[in-house]
């Protein structure tokens, strides 16, 4: 069983592309630590990213692998990057909320609702 997780991020005014151009640095990251990279979106009315990342287990288990991903020396040097593009040293996003997801049938749930 897979668990997914979305995650929503505020993007700094004027760095949405820059950060977009660098998110290919995001997914083989992911991917050395056993998550898969669903989808990535941008809304580009609001400077607002949103993507979908999944790891095998449940989610005591995406959290603990998480903090693997986190604490590792290439996750740093991909904070480094973005930050080096900005004086104070901060990352050009915000995490405005993130949330453990599931796969809903629909199908299943128009079929249901038909035998109602």
């Amino acid at each position: 069983m897979a668990t997914v997780q979305l995650r929503r991020y505020q993007v700094k005014p004027d760095e949405l592309e820059n950060f977009v151009k660098h998110w290919d640095l995001i997914i083989p990251l992911r991917q050395q630590h056993g998550f898969d990279v669903l989808f990535a979106f941008v809304d580009r009315s609001t400077n607002q990213f949103v993507w979908a990342v999944s790891h095998e287990g449940d989610g005591d288990e995406f959290d603990v692998a998480a903090k693997r991903l986190m604490d590792s020396p290439e996750a740093a040097a991909v904070r480094a990057k973005y930050q080096a593009a900005d004086p104070s040293g901060r990352l050009p996003v915000e995490l405005l909320d993130e949330m453990f997801i599931a796969k809903v049938d629909v199908m299943h749930q128009i079929w249901a609702n038909q035998r109602r």
